[in-house]
């Protein structure tokens, strides 16, 4: 009598991607951002007087793109030391928030931990925010944030070279800032539509004008956190007492 003998038919589903690969794919559509605002950070560097060596430089040790921009105006203007310290907390005290919910668990490794906390940036936390935590890996995550940073370091610097060869007093760089704080703004309120959010934010910039015009960066911005604060101080009450 003849068995049959039948195959148990094997399921393949799609060939697991290199963490590496994955990342590359996961930065590109931010390499596209971060290579221009680089660039323009370069030319403007190069343009206000400084060599552009110093564009690596600033990438390296400063790497946060905001406040990047906004150490070439405090340099220029040298500003007193306690007052690019508070300005540097206060505009990167968000940071705070996402090591709360980073995967930094995922690092293996105490140096590269080190390097993934100093490289955490808003780009690369909005990248790994957005993967599911078992598709996570270590180096996945150190490749994303790696690949940030070369977009940035690699724009900045061929936009010093442009910015080098380029005649002296271009008018119009200096707005590069004021653009980009424009654009979040816009993209911040069509995520949240908050109006409060920047009607306080303009109030605050418009009293520190009036009171403090010399110190007007530090003062609005502490008037904001502060206002911030206060503003969820009154939605957590408020919410106590509807239940």
């Amino acid at each position: 009598m003849a068995t049959e003998t039948t195959e148990t038919p094997q399921v393949t589903g799609p060939t697991p991607r290199s963490p590496v690969r994955a990342a590359v794919q996961d930065t590109l559509g931010v390499g596209m951002g971060l290579f221009p605002l680089g660039l323009a950070f370069g030319v403007l560097l190069t343009q206000s007087g400084f060599a552009w060596w110093w564009t690596p430089v600033f990438s390296l040790l400063i790497y946060a793109g905001s406040l990047e921009f906004l150490a070439i105006g405090l340099f220029l203007a040298l500003t007193p030391l306690a007052s690019v310290a508070l300005t540097t907390f206060l505009v990167n005290f968000r940071h705070v928030f996402y090591g709360l919910s980073f995967p930094l668990h995922r690092i293996r490794g105490p140096l590269r931990k080190a390097y993934s906390i100093y490289a955490l940036t808003d780009e690369a936390y909005a990248i790994v925010a957005t993967k599911p935590p078992q598709q996570l890996s270590s180096t996945r995550i150190l490749a994303i944030q790696l690949l940030c940073q070369s977009y940035w370091v690699a724009g900045g610097l061929t936009g010093a070279l442009v910015g080098a060869a380029l005649p002296a007093g271009l008018d119009g760089l200096d707005f590069a800032l004021t653009a980009l704080f424009v654009v979040l703004a816009i993209d911040g309120y069509r995520a949240a539509r908050d109006i409060p959010g920047p009607v306080l934010a303009l109030l605050c910039a418009l009293i520190a004008l009036v009171l403090a015009k010399d110190q007007l960066l530090v003062v609005a911005l502490g008037l904001y956190v502060a206002t911030l604060a206060a503003r969820y101080l009154l939605r957590k009450r408020n919410s106590r007492h509807a239940q």
